[in-house]
């Protein structure tokens, strides 16, 4: 039987809508869904791929017990009944000793996100995390300080932007369909591109004006980017008078940060900074200097998204057409959003999370997310309590945070691993038991609460049977919960059932999903009133001066540091990401592995002729916390204090046999440094060596 069903892609974080074309039981193509604006029928590679990895015989095809050592591979194949009673029944001996704040949850945040913390909640434990903090938790701070909504809270309208300036955010490479494509058509209308970035990508391929900044002084360059916005009156002074509380402090302090200082800390010459400023300014207030994708970079990273928000705030680019805007939700028209199950009655949590946030140890960073680079830490340390089990649901801390070496020694000290996966992650390969999710393309989802200009809903629909012994992650947590006697808090029995609750009372039912894939609340884009922005803050108003930073006993204007010259002839290691992979997840997917099957070090050419390294030879690069071989890219486009390579690789998960030993792991290489305001790692302040073989 032939038949289409819209479904949301999930090859990465983006969750592209989708046409999933069935023939006689199987996937037979799969497109964009053209009724989704931004998207027509196009797919990016790893949407393409994504038939590649439903059929992959190499993916996580039944329950798993671990018989062997940790790390070994060595598994027996189980039932379902037989894995579920193995977790449930050691989950039950460590709570029973130890309480349910010994269990942690770590995920990629996704639709059913709100099933995993409802199972933590059941079981009294506050100790759930995402990776979203571990790639943005500085982000999220940092709007919070200034307009009091989360950085999920916050979207860009770049379809009728005039000018974007971007922070080594590589759109064209680590890209969003729905985002690129109304890129594309902002320029192709005359809007400009200013990229900075200390190696050239694609993007800078595309861009009107490219800047490579010496890496680590970003935020010097956006304080004098301030010195010359306020000393020559480029902003927006209607917005700025109205809706900026501070903004006479930040022209006191940003007065000595001049354009030439800059100049000397950046690379960037004055002249340079002084015409940027000017030429943006032109076209306030539809600009944007895009606040970061992934904002991991440096222990400084809450004051450099700050600044970014700031040049925003002084061109007025917010609640504005071509500019940033906050996401509507269903109440702006008087809808009502999806239930979550996180809405029930819980037990009293009266432990801290493992990682203290929301205490004075860690006041800022977003609960919700948590900060999971402190995973390690706390169970090394026990602090604030042991640690003694970990579910990790499709997340892979091994490869997700730095220092990959210490979080074996975390997980050595845990009684309990789990993770539920689909593919064999360096995680589930170090894992007690690995319980097999199946693919999107083989389950229905939670509902997709989709705010923004226009708040819609999309649906993740099943399109075929599972081809494996594989299981829905909601359903394995709910079978789970029900052994340990939680089984009250998941009233479902399938998917469908949890879909059609979540949907009570919206309005809407599964079948208003068929024609389209998604359902809308209202016909029109919405920008609130200007003269009527609701900001979240204390005063109402746009906060240059914090009182989300101050009253934790932070600075809203800190000195800028000085970035020296590194010493013994040492490279910031800096990372990034692809067209062809997302994050560590895809290496090993057959079509994309095809495309980019290892990664390879970037090193300056004098830098290289220096060192005597050819380029395609093998080197070892080293840091203070491990050491590996990859191949040299010998290129003059990267920076010479800088060296570059990409996330996900030197996978060793031996039955993930395309990508096992393929490349270098990043993780391997960084330190454990982060935020310690925002709560973002600091990937890009580890420094390496690198030597000929």
């Amino acid at each position: 039987m032939n038949k289409e069903v819209y479904s949301i892609c999930f090859m990465c974080s983006m969750r592209c809508p989708i046409k999933v074309k069935v023939k006689d039981g199987h996937v037979d193509w799969v497109e964009g869904n053209k009724h989704v604006a931004g998207i027509g029928s196009s797919l990016c590679p790893r949407g393409s791929a994504g038939k590649s990895m439903l059929y992959d015989d190499q993916r996580v095809q039944s329950p798993l017990i671990r018989v062997g050592e940790r790390g070994s591979g060595n598994f027996r194949k189980a039932s379902w009944e037989e894995a579920i009673d193995y977790v449930s029944g050691r989950l039950k001996e460590i709570i029973d000793k130890n309480g349910g704040h010994s269990v942690a949850l770590c995920e990629r945040t996704q639709f059913a996100t709100h099933v995993s913390k409802t199972f933590l909640k059941a079981i009294k434990s506050p100790n759930h995390c995402t990776h979203d903090a571990i790639c943005k938790g500085s982000v999220n701070t940092a709007c919070r300080s200034l307009f009091g909504y989360t950085d999920g809270q916050v979207g860009i309208d770049y379809a009728n932007t005039k000018h974007i300036v971007l922070y080594g955010r590589n759109i064209f490479e680590s890209l969003g369909l729905k985002e690129v494509n109304s890129l594309m058509k902002a320029l192709e209308k005359g809007a400009k591109l200013t990229y900075i970035d200390p190696r050239v990508t694609v993007t800078a391929s595309k861009a009107h004006r490219y800047w490579m900044i010496r890496p680590g002084t970003d935020l010097a360059l956006n304080y004098a980017l301030m010195h010359v916005i306020l000393k020559e009156r480029l902003y927006n002074a209607g917005f700025v008078s109205k809706w900026i509380h501070g903004v006479n402090e930040l022209r006191d302090f940003v007065e000595e940060y001049t354009p030439e200082w800059a100049e000397a800390e950046t690379g960037i010459s004055a002249e340079e900074i002084v015409s940027l400023a000017r030429e943006i300014s032109k076209n306030k207030p539809s600009v944007v200097f895009h606040f970061g994708y992934r904002g991991a970079n440096h222990q400084n990273e809450i004051y450099m998204r700050r600044s970014i928000l700031m040049l925003n705030a002084l061109m007025g680019s917010v609640e504005v057409k071509g500019g940033l805007f906050f996401k509507k939700g269903p109440a702006e028209v008087g809808g009502k959003a999806a239930r979550k199950l996180t809405s029930q009655d819980f037990p009293k949590i009266d432990m801290p999370r493992f990682d203290k946030v929301g205490t004075k140890d860690f006041p800022l960073p977003d609960p919700n997310h948590g900060v999971g680079q402190i995973l390690p830490y706390a169970i090394l340390n026990e602090d604030p309590y042991p640690i003694k089990a970990l579910i990790a649901y499709r997340m892979d801390p091994l490869m997700s945070i730095a220092d990959s070496n210490q979080t074996k020694r975390a997980f050595d000290k845990l009684d309990l691993l789990v993770s539920i996966e689909i593919n064999y992650s360096n995680t589930a390969w170090y894992s007690d038991v690995i319980l097999p999710e199946s693919t999107y393309f083989e389950r229905t989802d939670c509902v997709q609460q989709a705010n923004g200009l226009k708040p819609q809903m999309f649906l993740r629909k099943k399109a075929v049977e599972p081809r494996y012994d594989t299981m829905d992650g909601a359903i394995i947590l709910k079978k789970i919960g029900e052994k340990l006697g939680i089984g009250e808090y998941f009233p479902y029995e399938t998917m469908e059932d949890l879909v059609n609750w979540q949907l009570e009372g919206t309005g809407f039912t599964m079948e208003d999903f068929e024609k389209k894939g998604f359902v809308a609340y209202g016909p029109d884009k919405i920008f609130w009133d200007r003269d009527n922005i609701p900001f979240k803050t204390p005063s109402g108003k746009i906060e240059f001066k914090s009182s989300l930073l101050e009253d934790a006993g932070f600075e809203s204007f800190p000195k800028y540091e000085h970035i020296g010259q590194s010493e013994d002839g040492k490279f910031r290691l800096v990372i990034g990401r692809s067209v062809f992979h997302t994050h560590i997840s895809t290496q090993n997917v057959p079509y994309l592995n095809e495309q980019e099957s290892e990664n390879k070090l970037w090193i300056n050419t004098a830098r290289a002729n220096e060192l005597g390294i050819k380029n395609n030879a093998v080197v070892e690069v080293a840091s203070s916390c491990g050491k590996g071989r990859i191949k040299a890219f010998v290129t003059d486009l990267i920076h010479p204090e800088a060296v570059f390579m990409l996330h996900g690789y030197g996978h060793e998960a031996g039955r993930a046999k395309r990508s096992f030993n393929k490349g270098l792991s990043d993780a391997l290489l960084q330190k454990n440094i982060y935020d310690e305001i925002g709560g973002s790692p600091a990937f890009h302040d580890t420094f390496v060596t690198v030597n000929p073989l």
